[in-house]
């Protein structure tokens, strides 16, 4: 009983702050028990990175909502973060140019040889 409130515990720290060793520290329960909780408990394993994916939403949300606050503040590192990753016109770019060549190598007569006993062997037709 007391085990899995400690493992719920975990799992709802967990979706604050996606971060083990916090949730480990704020519930007290040590990161060797927390793993091996983990490597035992398959559903417990299940919930748990659950509940860190959850986390890592959440903290997206509030680091989404602080940078398009500074941009509303005209932060000019934040704006252009903004732009560098939420429109093409100012996004890096990399131009690569060339010219690509496709040789065919000439076979000698006895790898054709080869090639068309192979063929025979597999029934394919040849073609011409």
């Amino acid at each position: 009983m007391k085990k899995r409130k400690e493992k719920e515990k975990l799992i709802s720290e967990l979706k604050e702050i996606p971060i083990v060793q916090i949730a480990c520290q704020k519930t007290g329960i040590s990161r060797a028990t927390f793993y091996r909780w983990k490597k035992r408990d398959k559903k417990f394993a299940q919930n748990i990175d659950r509940a860190i994916f959850e986390g890592s939403l959440f903290i997206n949300d509030l680091a989404e909502s602080q940078l398009i606050s500074a941009i509303k503040e005209q932060n000019m590192p934040s704006i252009t973060f903004w732009l560098k990753h939420h429109h093409p016109i100012y996004t890096n770019k990399l131009e690569i140019t060339g010219h690509i060549e496709q040789v065919e190598p000439k076979l000698t007569p006895s790898q054709k040889k080869i090639i068309k006993e192979a063929l025979k062997l597999a029934r394919v037709k040849e073609s011409k």
